[in-house]
């Protein structure tokens, strides 16, 4: 490692720790030429491999702008866009893969992004879905109405169980 100071290349570590979840690894390094201390982290580089098989670093801010065009005219701030990239990348990172299919991408999105905006989500899935037909909408549109049914069941199945407090 180069000393950002005086650029001597020899430098020795002080110090390792584990940060970010583990995702990350920072250290305490000190040059041995002008014995000046700095910091560095060392953190999984996530590669994309597109369908061509050509690689390229992974840009969160790649994948949020692709989202925003579907939260257009939709109630979604920029913090929930950018808590969502964090989402995707968490989940990529997870994955404990360095090199991430780029359809994989698509599939992160997809359960964070219904959670932000069903409608939003409607519209990026039919794009990275290739919807060919209404007949695909009123599937998803289904699909949605079940998980929602789902949840309101077992929501009210809660609330009528003896000595269950609904309001924890």
């Amino acid at each position: 490692m180069r000393c950002p100071f005086c650029k001597n290349d020899d430098t020795r570590v002080l110090d390792s720790r584990v940060s970010d979840d583990g995702g990350a690894i920072r250290r305490r390094r000190a040059c041995s030429a002008c014995d000046k201390r700095f910091t560095t982290m060392e953190q999984m580089q996530l590669t994309v491999r597109k369908k061509s098989g050509a690689t390229e670093p992974f840009a969160r801010d790649k994948a949020v702008a692709g989202v925003a065009k579907a939260c257009k005219g939709r109630p979604v701030s920029a913090d929930d866009l950018a808590c969502l990239g964090q989402q995707v990348e968490d989940a990529l990172r997870a994955s404990g893969s360095a090199e991430i299919p780029a359809h994989e991408i698509g599939l992160a999105v997809l359960e964070p992004l219904r959670a932000l905006d069903e409608v939003a989500y409607l519209r990026f899935a039919s794009v990275y879905k290739a919807f060919d037909s209404a007949d695909d909408f009123v599937a998803e549109i289904a699909t949605l109405l079940a998980a929602a049914t789902d949840g309101e069941l077992a929501e009210e199945a809660a609330r009528s169980a003896p000595g269950v407090d609904p309001t924890n």
